[in-house]
């Protein structure tokens, strides 16, 4: 199955009425752009989901928290209001793709206010994290969302070779609680990640709060 295949199969699954989904896309997708790949990604799974959603759903967010800007998923949606972008990542000006993922971009004519970035100095660890998780999670209910696209790479770990900010295992277990209790049907999505003898683990903690009952 293509990457995105996966994607369109999980984003099905929640239209189909589950409460979450996970989908395991590979390659990952938050950087191909509407015109073009870029940064190893080929299509965007996470935004070929959310548009998706929005055959049922009337306001969807996308909530990417790979280190790396979701640079592509801005791109498609930059000019929309029927879904909000937000992204959490290493600060641009030392990290691909180094010229997209400030926090003045907040969206261009109807889709202004429908963006939001995040970014993270260089070595960031689990507070600075969770705090901008907590002002994600607010700019998505604020929106009034009614359908989340969750975008999860584990490239933020502090064993990650791309070292650019340092997250524990469980640090990832405590951003998903933070999404899930935003009580919205909520689709994972697989992005990168770069230190293999981790992303189980990791994965774990993200699929744990999903998993137990509320």
């Amino acid at each position: 199955m293509r990457s995105y295949e996966t994607a369109v199969a999980g984003a099905q699954s929640i239209l189909d009425g589950e409460a979450h989904a996970y989908a395991l896309c590979r390659p990952s997708g938050h950087h191909a752009r509407s015109d073009r790949a870029a940064g190893l990604c080929f299509l965007n799974n996470a935004a070929i989901a959310a548009q998706l959603l929005r055959g049922k759903f009337d306001r969807v967010a996308v909530l990417d928290i790979d280190v790396h800007h979701g640079d592509g998923t801005q791109e498609i949606f930059y000019r929309r209001p029927d879904v909000l972008t937000v992204s959490i990542h290493a600060d641009p000006r030392h990290a691909y793709p180094f010229f997209t993922g400030h926090a003045h971009e907040a969206g261009f004519g109807a889709g202004l206010g429908a963006n939001l970035n995040l970014p993270l100095p260089r070595g960031a660890g689990r507070g600075q994290m969770l705090a901008a998780v907590d002002v994600a999670a607010k700019s998505i209910r604020d929106f009034a969302a009614d359908a989340l696209v969750f975008a999860v790479g584990f490239d933020a770990h502090n064993d990650d070779p791309v070292g650019l900010c340092a997250l524990g295992d469980d640090d990832f277990g405590e951003i998903a609680q933070t999404v899930k209790a935003l009580g919205v049907p909520t689709l994972i999505v697989h992005e990168g990640g770069y230190a293999i003898d981790v992303i189980g683990r990791c994965l774990d903690a993200v699929l744990g709060p999903f998993l137990t009952a509320s």
